[in-house]
């Protein structure tokens, strides 16, 4: 009897083409630029819409490397699995927008963090990093009212993000006695992020201020100062949330970060994407672009900022 009927649900299954008790969910990917530390809290937001969205089968998603061949790639086989709609962290727009607008044919396409806008993606949705850039270059102006001699460093050089927060923190540090004399990229490259800081160190003996423009930057140059014995002797303007940064802001010997708020783009993406297949187009705003905040963090309020992060990697 039990033979019987385990073979009709076989059958029965092979003709619907697949599991009977199986349901067929929209597909909808976060694509990251890059493996870093950084995209936990995006992919702890992309779990968080999760469970708001059981209809929904949810994939957050890491190139092979950092590169935007590797991630249009990675593009082409989520459409050719059956995704639904992605949002996506551009390594390179500049060179991407032909592959983006041939994703952007099939399905709908965001982005965040790094947007591309000269291509047909429906929304941007991230920091405004220029205002950002801003920000960065308050604190430095703030830290060094008799003005100073800074290096950038950055991994993606022709990326939006990087541009724009480089255009924003020369803008901010206009007329203070403070000069950016070149961002160095290192194209992820964690070895090359630490080794560009070695550099600076023997070759630029008046820089006397560093600016890590992506998250993993401020560790590397706070690791390469403490091995030179500089730790506290170099204005160290920072990006983002790394622990090793927080840490820094909290003993002073980084003056302050500039942190976004990566979790919102995971948690906030995930929901508009799905509102946008079933039909609900009111959360792209005619401009196209969806600003999240940034904030300054400092020794003033590095506690309790780290206490949300804790909780909201953690879930709570």
């Amino acid at each position: 009897m039990k033979t019987k009927l385990m073979m009709t649900i076989a059958v029965i299954a092979g003709l619907s083409g697949g599991n009977v008790l199986a349901e067929d969910k929209p597909s909808i990917a976060f694509v990251v630029n890059a493996a870093s530390d950084f995209w936990k809290l995006s992919e702890a937001g992309v779990k968080a819409a999760q469970k708001e969205l059981p209809g929904y089968d949810t994939q957050f998603r890491y190139p092979a490397q950092g590169t935007a061949a590797l991630q249009n790639a990675l593009m082409d086989d989520l459409v050719a699995a059956g995704t639904d709609a992605i949002m996506i962290s551009s390594v390179d727009p500049k060179t991407s927008i032909g592959a983006f607008n041939r994703i952007a044919a099939q399905i709908p396409l965001f982005t965040t963090d790094s947007d591309a806008p000269d291509s047909n993606r429906i929304a941007y949705l991230g920091s405004s990093n220029t205002a950002a850039g801003v920000q960065a270059g308050e604190i430095a102006v703030k830290a060094m009212p008799d003005g100073g001699v800074c290096m950038g460093f950055v991994g993606f050089l022709g990326a939006d993000n990087a541009i724009e927060r480089i255009a924003g923190f020369r803008e901010a540090i206009k007329g203070s006695g403070i000069e950016l004399i070149d961002v160095r990229g290192d194209d992820v490259d964690f070895a090359r992020a630490r080794s560009n800081v070695d550099d600076v160190l023997v070759a630029n003996p008046e820089v006397n201020c560093m600016v890590g423009f992506y998250s993993y930057n401020p560790p590397k140059i706070y690791d390469a100062l403490k091995s030179a014995g500089q730790l506290g002797q170099v204005t160290v303007i920072a990006f983002d949330e790394d622990p090793i940064t927080l840490g820094a802001v909290k003993e002073g010997t980084f003056a302050g970060t500039v942190v976004q708020d990566p979790y919102s783009w995971g948690y906030e993406g995930m929901k508009l994407m799905a509102a946008y297949l079933e039909g609900d187009k009111s959360g792209v705003p005619e401009d196209k672009l969806i600003i999240v905040p940034t904030k300054v963090i400092t020794a003033d309020n590095v506690d309790t900022f780290t206490a949300e992060l804790t909780a909201r990697i953690n879930g709570k």
